[in-house]
């Protein structure tokens, strides 16, 4: 006998979805453009995301019943958070964005060693099989034959680590499985003010001395692109199976890929798409793996 359909997917999930994948792909821009009328990445980050919080207590106050438990992964939780999208804006600033956006892709890979270390995790020949893939599309990416090196700039590392955080905070976010979501949201954007706070003075970054159109496009940033951006994956996610909306997600790729091209000018070579595309695969895989 046929097993029970499965419910179909509300076409708003799947547009909340293509939204909040072409924000991340584009945001490179707004970023960029704040940079130079005079706010850098750190300051940029803290306005945003200031404001950010401030429309998420305004408009659906999570409450802080809860947060008392389990302090060590809530400043996992704030910490990784807040370097995963710190590491991720000042490496779309300094370097290439499709660089960037594919190096941090290798979250995924990261995020199940992390979770057979810490949560103890089955890792599966499949979980073994998108490693050796992802390892394999860095090292495409980053190798120069002709130099017998790896090209790993700066933007790369911040990239790359930013990467790692992310994984982390993915690990953070299921260990404190009782907490509601919009409370692991609060904590974690506190984390990324926090620190995107103490990165600008330990760098000894004033406050900018910007217009105030300026300060509104980064509050704009903050209330229109990522509190919006977070609340449609909240609901895209919760509306269809991890493996689609995890595939829906990577259309970020092409679109940061094809944007930074027909904006910026910047290209990239034959290897270092076909190192993506491994790291994709890989990816991919990994997060097949994890809705099973």
């Amino acid at each position: 006998m046929p097993g029970p359909r499965r419910a179909p997917v509300p076409f708003t999930a799947v547009a909340a979805l293509f939204y909040a994948a072409a924000f991340w792909g584009f945001v490179w821009y707004p970023l960029r453009a704040l940079e130079s009328a005079g706010m850098s990445g750190p300051w940029q980050l803290v306005v945003s995301y200031g404001a950010a919080l401030v429309g998420l207590a305004v408009g659906a106050w999570p409450g802080l019943s809860g947060l008392g438990c389990r302090p060590g992964w809530l400043m996992a939780l704030a910490l990784s958070s807040g370097w995963a999208n710190l590491g991720f804006v000042l490496a779309m600033l300094e370097g290439s964005v499709a660089r960037a956006l594919i190096l941090f892709y290798l979250s995924p890979l990261w995020a199940a060693l992390l979770g057979a270390w810490l949560l103890g995790e089955r890792i599966t020949r499949l979980t073994l099989a998108s490693l050796a893939l992802g390892l394999a599309g860095a090292l495409a990416m980053l190798w120069r034959p002709e130099v017998e090196a790896a090209d790993f700039s700066h933007a790369d590392l911040l990239a790359l680590t930013a990467g790692m955080a992310f994984a982390a905070s993915n690990v953070a976010v299921r260990a404190l499985h009782r907490l509601g979501t919009r409370q692991k949201t609060l904590v974690a954007w506190v984390g990324v003010v926090l620190l995107s706070l103490a990165a600008a003075l330990v760098l000894g970054q004033r406050p900018p001395a910007a217009s105030p159109a300026v300060w509104g496009g980064a509050v704009l940033l903050g209330l229109g692109g990522f509190l919006s951006a977070t609340l449609a994956v909240i609901y895209g996610v919760s509306k269809m199976p991890v493996q689609r909306s995890s595939v829906i997600l990577l259309v970020e790729i092409p679109i940061g890929a094809l944007s930074a091209w027909w904006l910026a000018g910047e290209l990239l070579s034959a290897r270092e798409w076909l190192g993506g595309g491994l790291i994709l695969l890989a990816g991919w895989l990994a997060m097949s793996q994890e809705s099973k």
